[in-house]
């Protein structure tokens, strides 16, 4: 049975992890940046690494420590890349663990992606056509084969004519037995960073995975570039691949609503600063709740919590505790216990809550049944009033670019009103963060230059009219 809080909140796809250098571990470095990004992919993940002549791999099925619980002393060379994965886009089985890894006319070729191609479907059945062979059911493994037929003279020009083709979100890590190549797509839709080793250099979806191998964030990787990383102190070279970028950039706004940890700065923009400000551009447009408490649903909705006490000046407190020694699965309760299965994630504080009018706060809601559970917890814990306040706005269409959104259909918002939310939920009031209100607070980012698709429905790049003429069956 999967875990009741995950399975109501979003998903993202990946996280991504590469390093080069002739002095460090590179395989246990990777090891320990892929734990930092462990919350981006929870299903697999794997390590491939190269000594210049063979590479080596090692993944599995599972969380970063048990898969490598043997260690990674195996793994020798100077340049290794990583993967964790969340399935959006292919089944969640072996075969499809990432990296991918090929051998073609260039040498030894490894490939790790975050994000979600939407024509790939279209690319597949055309290759297909073609002759080409394909072993895994993600859309990653089309990039692999449009490299391989590609007739250009260097693995740059190659990697650039290939990905000129793609359409979507993505930012991939290439190895070849010499170098790395990290490119992101033009619209900069997931995040990619650059970090600076005393001798070496690491990419990364996530600056936090630098904090943990002695990295310096260097800068983002710009939408529509490649940079080549293939010494251990030379600065890496650029190159704007992209023939002719968007007006636009269009950044996930998801991964500072709840995706990217806390302790991330993704294009100039620290998480951590984002989440706090939702808090208190919430607490501005809910001033008529007049609360005795603010608490939050533990952990991704804390920093919001904390902004809304702030400017409200009402207290915040740990009206719901978070058990955390529950994993991604857990035994299977009878009936009879299912419907207390919620308390092993979280159970209310009585002494906090007994008596009181409380704001909840929490990053989302997707279909609306775990936070009708965490109603129901406090108000059998006593609560007087439970007004749940919500950081980002309603969730009314699907993503497509490399998050896992339910169908349409499943969102409660996409069905609901306001107020038909707010009786389902059994919840005193509800209150959404406004469009304006979630984009004031990144404000290190243009308003104008975030993707707001899963809220508005306007998809910057028209992934949904690409996806629509996508043929059917091709993935799993």
């Amino acid at each position: 049975m999967e875990n009741l809080f995950q399975d109501d909140k979003l998903h993202e796809e990946c996280g991504v992890f590469g390093i080069f250098s002739h002095s460090e571990d590179v395989a246990l470095n990777t090891y320990w940046g892929l734990y930092a990004l462990q919350h981006r992919g929870q299903e697999s993940t794997g390590i491939v690494v190269t000594d210049g002549k063979t590479m080596k791999v090692k993944k599995g099925m599972g969380l970063v420590p048990d898969v490598y619980k043997d260690g990674v002393g195996d793994l020798q060379g100077f340049a290794a890349i990583g993967h964790v994965r969340y399935s959006t886009t292919g089944a969640s089985m072996a075969y499809n663990i990432q990296p991918l890894k090929v051998y073609f006319d260039g040498g030894n070729l490894a490939l790790s992606h975050n994000g979600n191609l939407t024509n790939a479907g279209q690319l597949r059945a055309n290759l297909a056509k073609e002759g080409a062979v394909f072993t895994t059911t993600v859309d990653t493994e089309v990039v692999l084969t449009l490299i391989a037929y590609s007739a250009r003279p260097t693995i740059e020009e190659r990697v650039a004519e290939a990905v000129k083709q793609i359409r979507g979100a993505y930012a991939i890590l290439f190895m070849t037995d010499n170098k790395i190549i990290a490119v992101r797509d033009p619209y900069g839709f997931r995040p990619l960073v650059l970090g600076k080793l005393e001798n070496g250099w690491c990419v990364a979806s996530e600056s936090c995975a630098f904090d943990l191998v002695g990295a310096e964030l260097v800068r983002d990787v710009k939408p529509g570039e490649m940079v080549i990383i293939d010494s251990d102190n030379a600065e890496p070279r650029s190159v704007m691949w992209a023939d002719k970028l968007p007006e636009k950039t269009a950044h996930c706004v998801f991964e500072y609503v709840y995706f990217a940890r806390n302790d991330s700065v993704i294009d100039k923009q620290p998480v951590y600063d984002a989440r706090i400000q939702m808090g208190r551009e919430l607490a501005k447009e809910t001033k008529e709740i007049k609360p005795d408490i603010v608490i939050s649903a533990p952990d991704s909705g804390t920093p919001a919590a904390i902004g809304y006490a702030l400017e409200s000046g009402i207290p915040f407190m740990e009206g719901l505790t978070k058990n955390r020694y529950v994993g991604r699965t857990f035994i299977q309760p009878t009936q009879k216990q299912r419907a207390n299965a919620v308390r092993l994630k979280l159970n209310p504080v009585r002494s906090v809550v007994e008596g009181k009018s409380v704001v909840m706060v929490d990053d989302s809601i997707v279909r609306g049944t775990t936070s009708g559970k965490v109603v129901k917890l406090l108000k059998e814990a006593g609560a007087r009033e439970v007004h749940v306040c919500i950081s980002s706005p309603p969730v009314v269409d699907s993503c497509y670019y490399g998050i896992d959104t339910s169908e349409r259909k499943q969102l409660i918002a996409a069905r609901c009103t306001n107020e038909e939310i707010c009786r389902f939920i059994g919840a005193d009031s509800l209150h959404y963060i406004s469009m304006d209100g979630m984009k004031r607070a990144i404000g290190k980012i243009d308003p104008d230059g975030l993707c707001c698709a899963c809220f508005s429905s306007d998809y910057p790049d028209k992934a949904d009219e690409v996806i629509g003429q996508e043929p059917e069956g091709i993935f799993e």
